[in-house]
């Protein structure tokens, strides 16, 4: 039985169980609820603050967690990242008072907020710096102006919450995270064809399939705007002149893409959503 570790709130929460159930895992109708059998997969989830997931993980109490990059580097576990899961992206940057940082040697002695000491102190003992580290559980943007620290090390997307504090971002990215599934037990039956699921959701969020007829003189000039994965199906007709193609293509690519097979002669374009994939 396979025993996984599963945010329970936050921003990773939604996602998270919307990738497994995509997967054909169960999901838990009590928003209470701890833990959720899932006989027929042969695996069992449990419910967890996101912060202490990597913790379990570590441990060997459960086999395999989702979770944040940054919260797992924080946490310091002997869990390691075994897939990216492609969502809950965000940045990691130092900021403080507008002018009065320009680089990262500055911080040396200083005091600096975070609600992530370990990311952020391994960060600068690797760059052979020591700070005051200040640890926060939130809002750190407010500790400079109110004395606590001397400058923040927090997530930044638009940097317009820093801006509104009297801040500014200075130095180098500290960390690119996203959410990631984690594991301490590489062995551990199921965890293959969890892996499997997972990547034919990110598949089939990425891809759609394509459908179009094709004249035959044109078929080598069409799978140079749509190649496929490997190469494209391509299928005859009634009509010995035309064929009829198959193929994945990127979801953020279609109209691009059919505007390109019209001009060159292809029609009854038609696309179609992927809902599982292997690859």
């Amino acid at each position: 039985m396979l025993r996984i570790a599963v945010p329970n709130k936050g921003s990773l929460s939604e996602t998270a169980s919307e990738m497994l159930s995509e997967a054909g895992y169960a999901t838990r109708r009590d928003p209470r609820a701890l833990n959720l059998l899932d006989s027929r997969n042969e695996v069992e989830f449990f419910f967890l603050r996101p912060r202490d997931i990597a913790t379990y993980v570590g441990s060997g109490a459960l086999d395999v967690g989702i979770t944040g990059r940054d919260l797992l580097l924080d946490s310091g576990s002997s869990a390691v990242e075994i897939a990216s899961l492609d969502f809950g992206s965000s940045t990691f940057r130092f900021a403080g008072i507008a002018g009065q940082f320009t680089g990262l040697s500055e911080l040396e002695g200083v005091r600096v907020a975070t609600s992530y000491p370990g990311l952020v102190g391994a960060f600068l003992s690797r760059h052979g710096i020591t700070a005051d580290l200040v640890r926060l559980d939130g809002a750190v943007e407010s500790a400079v102006k109110l004395g606590v620290a001397d400058a923040v090390a927090d997530v930044v997307s638009t940097g317009s919450t820093l801006r509104a504090q009297g801040l500014e971002i200075f130095g180098p990215v500290i960390l690119e995270s996203s959410a990631v599934l984690i594991s301490s037990a590489a062995g551990a039956a199921g965890i293959t064809t969890l892996q499997r699921r997972l990547q034919g959701v990110l598949v089939a969020r990425q891809y759609v399939l394509m459908d179009y007829d094709l004249p035959v003189a044109l078929i080598e000039e069409a799978s140079g705007i749509t190649p496929g994965l490997e190469s494209p199906t391509v299928s005859p007709l009634r009509d010995r002149d035309w064929v009829a193609v198959r193929v994945m293509v990127p979801r953020d690519e279609t109209n691009h893409i059919m505007d390109r097979l019209y001009d060159l002669g292809a029609r009854a374009i038609l696309v179609s959503p992927i809902h599982a994939a292997r690859i």
